[in-house]
């Protein structure tokens, strides 16, 4: 629209904004590979909890001990 009007902004304003664009793209990437990170190591622990979650309800199933709580742990005397 300004340009419609004949205003042009001074070629140093377009290096300004581009440097500006360059910076906040590589905060993007910085922080995309963050949450990435993050996102596995939440993806793992899913995994695993779903493994411990299967074995305690084999566990249930078969009448055998679960490997959770006092039960399953000695007294500090022995």
């Amino acid at each position: 629209m300004l340009a419609d009007l004949g205003y042009r902004r001074p070629v140093s304003d377009h290096a300004d904004q581009i440097l500006d664009l360059e910076i906040k793209l590589a905060y993007q990437e910085r922080l995309i590979r963050e949450l990435d990170a993050h996102v596995r190591e939440l993806g793992d622990r899913v995994i695993k909890t779903e493994r411990e979650l299967g074995e305690l309800k084999q566990a249930v199933r078969t009448g055998g001990e679960l490997p959770i709580g006092a039960q399953s742990e000695k007294p500090p005397h022995y």
